[in-house]
């Protein structure tokens, strides 16, 4: 087998490709999840700053969401 026979097989060899795939779908997935949850950490962070400040009495800086 010469340099050029092994060259062409690893250009059409494709049984890569599908953990390349595999890798760039998880990125997605995972860069999803990390904004979801910098989402949801940041109201939820608002929600327990409202209940602390009802707690103490003063619920001036507490508003509706919607």
């Amino acid at each position: 087998m010469n340099i050029k026979q092994i060259f062409i097989e690893f250009i059409e060899d494709e049984s890569g490709l599908t953990a390349v795939e595999y890798a760039i779908a998880g990125g997605l997935v995972v860069g999803g999840m990390i904004a979801a949850f910098n989402e949801l950490g940041t109201n939820a962070q608002t929600k327990i700053e409202c209940l602390a400040s009802a707690v103490a009495g003063d619920s001036s800086d507490c508003t509706p969401s919607g």
